[in-house]
């Protein structure tokens, strides 16, 4: 009697060792949220707004958009201004009725509507860079999403550890008091492992702080900007609002809405013919659409190959009195030059054959993309529904059964039935099977925003040509798909 009066006193000191290190995890976690924190949303806004590869699109979009009226400029005339028929025996300008000095222009017209299809092709091509920033956009929020919540995963990982850990140290103690006071059957091996068993939480520890330090400076690339817009890229001082190590980020997994749920959710698998319509709007496949009709206009254009370049030049030249004192007439010379495109078969015939092949690869481009976000799509939704299944196992049976299991063995061993070390199994079970828990939901939320930027073309208000700056709130909302 007096040993199971031990062994329950040893008992309630370990639970409340638990809701001790239970209170302390969470006056801990209110003292970060009140400190510097580094929300999902945050951390995808900043790196999307500072995002260096935007603004050098934006630059390239306004150059092709310059090159474009210039495009359609006619050539500068050309003028010129010489001597005619000077006499080299004096250089007397009266000498001579053929001597005159002359002031030319000349005026080159390209061929037919060139550029009137050089201009349009470089415009056509300059509508190709809102929807490559929207593209982008979308992956650096699943980039630096992912990141964000592959870090949180550590973090709260951690957590988990270090809320057990208090447990293990009580056990340790448990077992330690059992063994001095010969009371029990805790053996000297007992003592060990659980020392053992702390040892190895501390291994984990550190590991987990490795991983952390992995993710902080991968996030850290996206979310370090530049000190002042003003600045150019060679002065420009790169700094950054949060440490350098252990970045503090929110202890609230974010929900992330699928943007179409109903597709993901079938309970039938569409057939890749019946997807590819779905993919027509995703601005990476209206890109290549862009890129495509230029391509086409490029062919326009090498067919005005076989139109003859046309030249206007007019001259005038002055001549000097004669010896005699009297007046002698200005000439005036005006003409008109063309070339003869007759031998096109292996000039024009083969531009015209380049521009269509062109056009063609670009083809290819579009078909290897829709392929690819097929792809993407049937990994992504095989990939999320297993995960649902383990996640419904995992709440289910998993989680409680091994809850159930670790107090069974517990209250055993306090009652000096059980054996310390299938306690100490129990327990590093119900860690494992917290974090294994902790990884599928964070897992979950990853696919999720894989998922969205494969159908972030369905945003109506994103994709207007109007209104395709992808900085703005209401379009990250709809990327990131995160509940307000």
């Amino acid at each position: 009697m007096l040993k199971n009066n031990h062994y329950n006193q040893v008992f309630i000191n370990v639970g409340l060792g638990v809701l001790m290190m239970t209170s302390l995890t969470a006056l801990a976690e209110q003292s970060v949220q009140s400190g510097e924190i580094l929300t999902f949303k945050q951390a995808i806004k900043v790196a999307q707004q500072h995002d260096p590869w935007l603004k050098g699109n934006r630059h390239q979009q306004q150059a092709i958009e310059s090159a474009s009226i210039s495009a359609n400029t006619l050539p500068d005339p050309k003028i010129s201004v010489g001597m005619g028929s000077l006499p080299t025996d004096s250089f007397d300008l009266n000498q001579e009725g053929m001597t005159q000095l002359k002031i030319g222009v000349s005026q080159m017209i390209p061929r037919g509507d060139t550029l009137k299809f050089k201009s349009q092709q470089l415009q056509l091509e300059s509508e190709m860079y809102p929807y490559q920033r929207l593209d982008r956009a979308a992956k650096v929020a699943v980039t630096v999403g992912g990141l964000w919540l592959d870090a949180y995963r550590v973090q709260q990982s951690v957590v988990l550890i270090e809320k057990n850990r208090s447990l293990f140290e009580q056990l340790a103690d448990v077992a330690e008091a059992s063994y001095s006071s010969t009371l029990g059957k805790t053996r000297q091996q007992d003592i060990v492992r659980a020392q053992l068993e702390l040892t190895r939480l501390e291994e984990r520890l550190d590991k987990l702080a490795q991983q952390k330090n992995k993710y902080d400076g991968m996030l850290l690339q996206w979310l370090t900007r530049f000190a002042s817009a003003n600045h150019t890229v060679d002065d420009a001082a790169l700094y950054s609002d949060l440490s350098w190590h252990d970045i503090a980020l929110s202890q609230q997994l974010p929900s992330i809405d699928l943007l179409n749920s109903n597709l993901v959710y079938a309970e039938n698998w569409l057939k890749p013919q019946d997807l590819v319509p779905f993919f027509y709007p995703h601005p990476a496949v209206i890109a290549v659409d862009k890129k495509v009709n230029a391509t086409k206009t490029g062919i326009k254009l090498a067919k005005q190959k076989y139109k003859p370049e046309w030249g206007v030049n007019a001259s005038y030249g002055y001549r000097a009195d004669d010896p005699m004192g009297q007046n002698r007439a200005d000439l005036f010379s005006v003409g008109v030059t063309f070339d003869l495109p007759i031998f096109t078969e292996n000039r024009q015939d083969q531009d015209v054959r380049s521009a269509v092949s062109k056009t063609e690869a670009i083809k290819t481009e579009k078909l290897l993309l829709l392929r690819q976000l097929l792809g993407a799509y049937s990994s992504a939704k095989g990939r999320l529904l297993r995960v649902k299944e383990r996640q419904n196992l995992y709440n289910t049976k998993l989680l409680p059964q091994i809850h159930d299991q670790a107090e069974a063995s517990l209250t055993a061993y306090t009652n000096d039935d059980g054996d310390f070390a299938e306690v100490v199994r129990a327990r590093i079970a119900v860690l494992n099977a917290e974090i294994d828990d902790l990884t599928l939901n964070v897992e979950e939320q990853k696919i999720h925003l894989e998922l969205n930027y494969l159908f972030i073309g369905g945003i109506k208000t994103a994709m207007t040509e109007n209104n395709l700056n992808v900085t703005n709130s209401s379009q990250y909302a709809a990327m990131s798909g995160e509940r307000e």
